[in-house]
């Protein structure tokens, strides 16, 4: 996977820096793992395992990451993959590691899984964490006009779905009441916030085509289950079906030999996006899988993303 290399790219990624000794005339020459890691451990506080919302008796849960200062900050809603399958946030954390060394808070979300909740559960959760920010967003100093949603495999598909999918299709129901001060009482005020941004690494755009032929998928088959609107329910899921020019820029990175997630869907989603007006980026990694970038393909991908979102106006507070 794409983020075994991850805390070497962000060493690349921050370089080498000098600190004079102190006490002394000499500069020590430090690595930028260290310096980086004492940056992250000096400026951020945490927060683990906080309920987002509560459905069909699961609590969903997410962490939270962030420098401590007096501006709000960007924030980066970090889903994980596995298929709608399996996978976990906490196994995915390492990953996440250069967003907070860009200075950005992070929100490491956990769902409803397909073995006890087929879909379109894992879409409504995700969607919730999009209310728990504009709800809380002072609470974390978090800034709500600049959220970024990023996600890798069915973590990049969730991603999108969360940017993509308008309310209107009616996943946000179990969202309603908490958004509510009153407990119910008032009219809806639907904090959900807007998405600045999507970093999509390697997400299905079209589960329909992971149902059939040559491309079906047992991960797809088993997130969408029995339920006798199979069809209409992965159309409903797939992010391909919500193409409009209201969506924010979105970013993907896909290897063109992926047999899990095949590389058309990141082609399609590309040219549907770029013919609706919508701003957004393909990168393409040639001969590569799954996320099985190496070091100097993961450096590239890191960079690219720091370029896109400065390109959008998403960079770090100065303190």
């Amino acid at each position: 996977m794409i983020f075994r290399s991850a805390v070497i790219a962000l060493i690349l990624l921050n370089s080498w820096v000098s600190v004079r000794a102190q006490g002394s005339d000499l500069t020590q020459v430090l690595p930028a793992e260290m310096t980086s890691a004492i940056h992250i451990a000096d400026t951020f506080v945490s927060e683990s395992n906080i309920t987002y919302v509560t459905v069909q008796n699961y609590q969903a849960k997410l962490d939270i990451y962030r420098p401590v200062g007096k501006s709000p900050v960007p924030v980066v809603v970090y889903i994980h993959g596995g298929g709608w399958v399996n996978g976990t946030k906490e196994e995915v954390l390492m990953g996440t590691l250069p967003f907070m060394a860009m200075g950005f808070a992070l929100i490491n979300v956990e769902y409803r899984l397909a073995k006890v909740f087929p879909a379109p559960a894992a879409v409504e959760d995700c969607l919730c964490v999009l209310h728990w920010v504009g709800r809380h967003a002072k609470d974390y100093n978090l800034d709500p006009d600049k959220v970024i949603v990023a996600g890798a495999s069915a973590g990049g598909h969730l991603a999108l779905t969360t940017a993509m999918i308008p309310t209107s299709a009616g996943f946000e129901a179990e969202c309603a009441n908490d958004d509510d001060a009153k407990g119910g009482a008032g009219l809806w005020p639907n904090y959900r916030v807007k998405v600045a941004a999507v970093i999509n690494w390697f997400g299905i755009t079209d589960v329909v085509d992971l149902l059939h032929d040559a491309n079906t998928k047992a991960y797809a088959v088993t997130w969408l289950g029995s339920q006798p609107d199979r069809e209409e329910m992965a159309r409903k899921m797939s992010p391909l079906t919500y193409v409009r020019a209201d969506l924010p820029p979105i970013l993907t990175i896909h290897g063109d030999k992926d047999p899990y997630v095949p590389y058309p869907q990141a082609v399609r989603l590309h040219e549907g996006l770029t013919k609706a007006g919508v701003k957004n980026q393909l990168l393409t990694i040639a001969g590569k899988g799954h996320g099985d970038f190496n070091s100097e393909e993961n450096l590239h991908v890191w960079m690219t993303i720091q370029a896109f979102l400065a390109s959008v106006g998403i960079t770090p507070v100065a303190k």
